[in-house]
């Protein structure tokens, strides 16, 4: 029988186009409210995407004639199985969904980094005395598999000479990581930041931590075949206006994504949290070393049949609309 959150991911897929055909008849066809046209976003990691998040609590979309929907899902998997799928015309993702994709032939197109991160953490337990990354042979790690959580994992054990077959790596939801760990199904985890606390909470006096850096997650805007280029450019410019009203006032910007999780995010998190973030929409050729990288990892770990050279992730980057947008934020050299 199905889990409720993986069921409920299922319903909200399949209710993506009747929400979007409601609307788009309640506004008058295709155009959102007062003319402006509809356009429906899958998100995941609301503070990743704090700018994204900071427009829709704006609304700042209208300045582009745009009426944006912006539906959150519990990990950048489901979004981009959201807009693979034909359910949004844009995502926010990390980057081995999209990797993954690539790899695997689907027609995914990168139209922005919009953040990057490293700031890590192995969680574990007191009890299990795992005082660096070599401890970790023959132990149990949960990790949400098939999203950029399990590559940071994959570098955490590359540090120490290990690899996934050193471990036994427990498939978990994102929330789930730290409730494994206090009944001492898993030894350690890796999850996403926003369950650092819950861990901490979960486990009290026996909580215990590794740092890690070693590895840069870019959170991505992908666009799916229906978004244009000059829908896709005014998503940009609202991003990117988005971005300078953040850096302007910094604080409002966080309560904006507070408001914008619903109860997801505590204010404490995103206060503490945000400053780690390097926030601006991009296409560097830093981004594409990355992607490479991470593609060769995906392709040996999972089997997967596309190329994963340089060149062919570059294929995968569509520049066009960010340069229209904002041409010094583009600096990558593509085909």
């Amino acid at each position: 029988m199905p889990r409720p959150r993986a069921l409920a991911v299922v319903l909200l897929a399949a209710l993506f186009p009747l929400l979007a055909t409601a609307c788009a008849d309640a506004d008058g066809g295709a155009g959102g409210g007062g003319g402006r046209r509809a356009v429906t976003l899958a998100g995941s990691d609301q503070l990743a995407a704090a700018p994204v998040y900071l427009a829709q609590e704006r609304s700042l979309w209208a300045a582009e004639g745009l009426d944006a929907t912006l539906t959150t899902l519990p990990t950048g998997r489901d979004a981009l199985n959201a807009v693979l799928g034909g359910q949004a015309p844009f995502g926010v993702v990390g980057d081995l969904p999209a990797v993954t994709a690539a790899l695997g032939g689907r027609d995914v197109r990168i139209v922005a980094d919009l953040s990057r991160f490293s700031d890590w953490r192995l969680l574990t337990r007191t009890d299990r005395s795992v005082t660096g990354f070599g401890a970790l042979r023959g132990l149990k790690v949960g990790v949400p598999q098939g999203t950029n959580v399990e590559y940071a994992l994959s570098r955490m054990l590359a540090s120490a000479g290990l690899t996934a077959a050193d471990v036994t790596v427990v498939n978990l939801a994102p929330n789930q990581v730290a409730p494994a760990l206090a009944r001492g199904d898993v030894d350690a985890g890796v999850t996403f930041p926003s369950f650092y606390d819950a861990a901490r909470t979960a486990l009290g006096a026996r909580y215990a931590e590794l740092p890690f850096t070693g590895y840069t997650a870019h959170t991505l805007l992908v666009a799916g075949p229906s978004a244009g280029d000059e829908e896709t450019t005014s998503v940009l410019r609202t991003v990117l206006g988005a971005q300078r009203a953040a850096a302007a006032d910094p604080a409002a910007a966080r309560a904006a994504v507070v408001a914008q999780s619903k109860g997801a995010l505590q204010a404490g998190y995103v206060d503490a949290f945000q400053p780690r973030y390097a926030y601006g929409a991009s296409l560097t050729p830093e981004l594409l070393a990355d992607l490479s990288d991470e593609a060769a990892w995906a392709k040996a770990a999972q089997s997967l049949p596309g190329a994963a050279d340089r060149s062919a992730l570059s294929a995968r980057l569509r520049p066009g609309p960010l340069r229209a947008a904002d041409p010094a934020a583009v600096t990558v050299t593509t085909p």
